[in-house]
């Protein structure tokens, strides 16, 4: 891409699994605050050219064998591999209301961390997403109740939902109303799992939203997971088109 368009700054390939899309947003942003950049084109790709990666994925146990994503769902038996593509223009805002740009969505603030060590990959650390959600509301300068809509990982299995609702919950959840929970979404439930585009699509997802005033439904949401106590952890599942929540405030929206 580099070459074609003859771009002349950073060029990185970023590799950290499901979140690169992710860090590739973190590092243009910063790259982009630092003025070592004007522009950046941040994204990512998969494409299911082997079936190596499926049959790894299917001897773990990871994949569904329903042929569907129940994230947050009691019947969530695994994710479904998906392909896709998904690109973001970013550019300092300052700069794109001079350029007349058409404005999607603002990145208020990121966020990075590594969970260290764990029971393995289908047991993410509680304690290390906690940490980067709070992080990422420093960097942005907004307080986690504040949040209105997290697009979530949301993978869609009995054990990596609950580890991150809880995180979801004891950061966002805290200081809310009964009757103004965070909303939660994945975007896997739509499109399976991107994997290495699997930020950018939620990225998308949270943007459009909050452009639109109105949060897609989460799909395969029949019967909550009775390992996640919604209500006190203050979360509800946009299982239904959800018009934004009327609060006076600017719509915020995370990803996760």
């Amino acid at each position: 891409l580099s070459y074609f368009l003859d771009a002349r700054g950073p060029s990185l390939t970023i590799d950290t699994a499901c979140s690169s899309s992710l860090v590739a947003i973190h590092l243009a942003c910063q790259s982009l605050r630092t003025g070592q950049s004007e522009l950046a084109i941040a994204g990512g790709v998969n494409l299911l050219l082997s079936p190596v990666v499926t049959r790894s994925f299917d001897q773990a146990e990871a994949m569904s064998p329903t042929g569907a994503c129940h994230a947050f769902d009691a019947a969530a038996d695994g994710f479904v591999r998906g392909e896709g593509c998904g690109v973001a223009v970013l550019k300092r805002l300052s700069d794109a209301l001079r350029d007349g740009d058409r404005v999607v969505a603002v990145v208020r603030g990121s966020a990075v961390n590594s969970d260290g060590r764990t029971n393995g990959l289908m047991a993410p650390s509680p304690t290390a997403q906690a940490a980067v959600l709070r992080a990422a509301c420093a960097d942005a300068g907004v307080e986690p109740a504040q949040i209105d809509f997290v697009e979530s990982h949301g993978t869609g299995t009995l054990l990596g939902d609950p580890i991150e609702a809880r995180a979801l919950g004891a950061v966002y959840g805290r200081g809310r109303q009964p009757d103004a929970p965070l909303l939660i979404g994945a975007a896997k439930t739509n499109l399976g799992h991107l994997e290495a585009a699997a930020g950018i699509v939620g990225v998308i997802k949270a943007a459009v939203a909050v452009q639109r005033g109105e949060i897609p439904p989460n799909q395969h949401f029949d019967n909550p997971n009775p390992h996640i106590p919604f209500d006190e952890l203050g979360l509800k599942v946009a299982d239904d088109a959800t018009g934004w929540p009327e609060t006076g405030q600017p719509r915020r929206a995370g990803v996760s």
